[in-house]
């Protein structure tokens, strides 16, 4: 018998198994790439100057004078390069080679280099930037946290028509020099000077820097997106000249500018205004997010700056009037294939969505951050993985978080913990909480597990599998009588009553034990398979000793400690509907408010509606005051807040970040219970389609395009009717739940369906 396999499911296999090859590799020897095995770590040859730190260059200048059939740059860096053949950018990509573990993961890049030359003379140069190798970053603001070296090795394999070719290796051959570039830096910005051009060159000295540690790259890296013309230029309160975007994203400003030799133009960076309408930056910490252009004089002069990031809405403009036509900001974020459509009639809905979107975009530049703006940007881990089923529905993210994962692995401690920041910045500090934190170091089983489910990819748990097992077999050895109490952070910045350490440990114990279960079964793993489900049984029954009543109560009694219990089946059976309830009327206590924070919230309206407390799970979706979802959407917010009132009723600004995606986790429930797509078997070959209408809300339309190809659920009411248009594609099954129908199962196609909802679900539907 022959199956047939869709060529993107088969392609995600191949990959797969690539990876999976590469990663038993890299685990078993250290070998370097073939590649580098000529090449040479190559340093400047001159001294830095150590205040300002200006970016190095190196060049290598080569004739051809065959006609070239293919060439290929192979290329690394220690520290964020950009290379050039003349006055050509080579590639798309920004920050190359990436942020990973760099002590045990280095990435090089590869480019098709055979556009850019000619026949004659050619000059490759490459900028190298400080980037997080060895800028200074992190809250200690410190220099050099991987090394103090900008160093590249490279190697240009040029194959001509004729079948002979060359290779050019960094060697002792190239040299050095700085250029404009007098300072470059994440947290602070650029300082460009147009008028120093590159010379003076020295030659370069040979390095012995690691060449086993270099690794393929993972994904596409960082590219320019969105173009966002601005909005308006105005003169703020206090006397700055200002320019709003409209948009609340992550990038920089490009800018043209005509003035005289040697003035000085300072772009800075904000996300909001304060109370009075001024620019503010108290939420920036040490950033100085700043970039300084130098002129050259004369004529119209084009700026963009390299190496930095800034998160902002609004630019300051000192050294010269801002025209609006001449500011463009540029969105920067890894290039990622966007995957999930979702709007509906009712625009605040609608606006969140986008909100979701634009928080995602703004904090996935290499590695996934928790915010864009501040001296901060680190991929704290407990972000990630709440976040991660949202981000898979917007876009394809295996290969942005598989690559993330590998330095997860990387990071984890000998014991078994897992840093609550990966990749984790503070070398030569151990880990604050030594033993893992519950929700953040999690991540170590949570997104594996939930990638396996997205994406069918048994490779990834493969990949990931020794670090899920190490993880939890640390939870174990830090507990004491089938209890684990470690200092987290809890359910951090919730608004409401706090939920105990223990509790959410236990809890989080007991879910990364399920799912190290579940992977030990699918990998045939049957002997863990029974020794985790001997510890899970203990781990329950410990939770249900110390923090669960009979009557259904959770101690403490907080939405969050209700949410957990259920969505983490920490409950048996015959105390579900007791906790349910009792989460209903925590939330209607509140006047249908939230109180979770970073835990409790991905889960909140899944715990509602699982439960049969749709109605209240709308409720909470639908609240406009705080803290609820669309507050933050009333007070002209672009992006997901940090915390829930960042911007108070009265107008007046904390100093938090306005970019901050862990809340828009809510996205996961907009696309699985509004529009109704839910995976019913890993990568969607099974999918159950139902929506459930509810909130006033009159039509919806929802698609995903899944690793089988694009899946639709659009659904309209018309009174108590409801008419549905469900798309299923090949290789692929179904269940439509149809109101007033019933399920029916169905194979690749397209359907219209109609409907009747009940008068209960008909009032429902117009609260």
């Amino acid at each position: 018998m022959q199956v047939s396999i869709p060529f993107h499911i088969m392609k995600l296999f191949i990959i797969s198994w690539v990876l999976l090859l590469m990663v038993g590799i890299r685990e078993t020897r250290a070998q370097s790439p073939e590649w580098s095995r000529q090449a040479q770590w190559i340093v400047p040859g001159f001294a830095e100057d150590t205040l300002l730190r200006p970016s190095p260059i190196y060049r290598k200048i080569f004739t051809l004078h065959k006609p070239v059939q293919s060439a290929v740059l192979y290329i690394s860096a220690h520290g964020v390069f950009e290379a050039f053949m003349g006055n050509r950018k080579i590639g798309e990509e920004y920050f190359a080679p990436g942020w990973t573990s760099y002590d045990t993961r280095l990435q090089y890049r590869q480019y098709d280099i055979k556009p850019y030359l000619q026949s004659g003379k050619n000059d490759l140069q490459v900028i190298v930037g400080e980037g997080w190798y060895r800028g200074a970053f992190g809250g200690l603001m410190q220099k050099n946290n991987y090394g103090s070296d900008p160093g590249i090795i490279a190697m240009a394999d040029i194959r001509f028509t004729d079948g002979s070719s060359i290779r050019l290796y960094t060697d002792s051959s190239w040299q050095s020099t700085t250029g404009p570039v007098l300072h470059a830096d994440i947290y602070g910005g650029m300082l460009y000077n147009a008028n120093i051009q590159p010379g003076n060159w020295q030659p370069v000295t040979v390095a012995t820097f690691s060449k086993d540690i270099l690794v393929p790259t993972v994904g596409d890296g960082v590219k320019k997106q969105e173009r966002i013309p601005a909005v308006r230029v105005f003169t703020a309160p206090n006397g700055d000249q200002l320019v709003d975007f409209g948009q609340n994203l992550a990038g920089w400003v490009s800018f043209r500018v005509k003035g005289k030799k040697n003035d000085t133009i300072r772009i800075s960076h904000a996300e909001v205004l304060d109370k009075n309408g001024n620019f503010y930056t108290g939420n920036l910490r040490e950033a100085t997010a700043t970039d300084t252009y130098i002129l050259k004089g004369n004529s119209v002069e084009s700026f963009e700056p390299m190496f930095t990031w800034h998160g902002f809405r609004y630019i300051k403009v000192e050294g010269c009037k801002p025209l609006k036509e001449n500011f463009t900001a540029i969105a920067l974020y890894t290039a990622m294939q966007p995957t999930g459509s979702f709007s509906c009639s009712d625009p605040g809905i609608n606006q969140l969505q986008q909100n979701i979107s634009w928080s995602l975009k703004g904090n996935f530049l290499d590695i996934p951050t928790d915010c864009p703006q501040r001296s901060e940007r680190l991929g704290w881990t407990g972000d990630a993985q709440v976040f991660f089923r949202t981000a898979a529905f917007n876009f394809n993210v295996r290969d942005f978080y598989a690559k993330w994962l590998q330095d997860l692995r990387a990071d984890q401690r000998p014991n078994g913990s897992v840093p609550t920041i990966i990749p984790w910045i503070y070398r030569n500090l151990q880990p604050p909480r030594k033993n893992g934190v519950a929700g953040w170091s999690d991540a170590a089983t949570i997104v594996p597990w939930q990638m396996y489910q997205v994406y069918g990819d048994t490779a990834i748990l493969t990949q990931q599998y020794a670090s899920m097992k190490a993880w939890v077999d640390h939870i174990q050895g830090a507990s004491t009588d089938g209890l684990w109490t470690v200092n987290g952070y809890g359910d951090w910045l919730a608004p409401g009553d706090s939920t105990s350490l223990p509790f959410i440990d236990q809890c989080f114990w007991a879910y990364s034990t399920q799912l190290l279960i579940n992977t030990a079964a699918i990998l045939g793993h049957q002997d863990d398979v029974q020794h985790y489900t001997s510890m899970l049984q203990q781990v329950k029954s410990s939770f249900l000793q110390h923090y669960m009543k009979p009557e259904g109560y959770t101690m403490p009694n907080t939405q969050t400690s209700y949410v957990l219990a259920l969505e983490l089946q920490m409950l048996p059976d015959s105390i579900k509907p007791l906790a349910a309830k009792r989460l209903d009327e925590l939330v209607k206590a509140n006047n249908n408010h939230l109180a979770t924070g970073f835990l409790g919230t991905p889960w909140l309206l899944h715990a509602l509606s699982n439960n049969g407390y749709v109605h209240t799970a709308y409720d909470l979706l639908k609240q406009d005051t705080w803290p609820s979802w669309l507050y933050p959407v009333k007070m002209g917010a672009t992006t997901i807040w940090e915390k829930w009132n960042a911007i108070l009723p009265d107008s007046n600004v904390q100093a938090t970040s306005y970019n901050h995606y862990a809340y828009g986790a809510v996205g996961d429930w907009l696309y699985r219970v509004v529009g109704g797509i839910d995976a019913a078997a890993s990568a969607y070959k099974k999918i159950n389609i139902h929506p459930i209408p509810g909130g006033g809300i009159t039509w919806v339309k929802c698609s995903y395009i899944s690793p089988y190809g694009k899946i639709v659920s659009n659904w309209q009411l018309e009174g108590e009717h409801i008419k549905m248009q469900v798309e299923i594609p090949n290789g692929a099954t179904a269940t439509i739940y149809v109101p007033g129908k019933g399920a029916m199962e169905v194979k690749a196609g397209k359907y219209n369906l109609e409907g009747n909802i009940s008068p209960q679900e008909n009032k429902l539907s117009k609260r």
